[in-house]
């Protein structure tokens, strides 16, 4: 993957978004340190962790939720129940 220093991605940026945009993604360094990768929108990067629906089918939440456990939380938060 291209790697371009912060100065040179300051004077190529049309043509470095331009080439992101058609797939090729690249890397911004600071000082040789790596900063920032840019990728194209729409499409997701090598190594980048979709979070989103990331246990989606991996549990159920019952319809009664809300009503679990009657009064019983509350009253541990007053110190009412043992």
């Amino acid at each position: 993957m291209l790697t371009v220093n912060i100065h040179d991605a300051k004077t190529q940026l049309s043509r470095l978004v331009e080439k992101a945009a058609k797939g090729e993604a690249f890397i911004i360094a600071k000082a040789g340190k790596p900063m920032v990768k840019v990728i194209p929108l729409g499409r997701k990067g090598t190594g980048t962790i979709n979070r989103l629906g990331f246990m989606a089918g991996e549990f159920s939440v019952p319809d009664d939720f809300d009503q679990m456990s009657g009064g019983g939380i509350a009253d541990m938060f007053e110190g009412k129940a043992a």
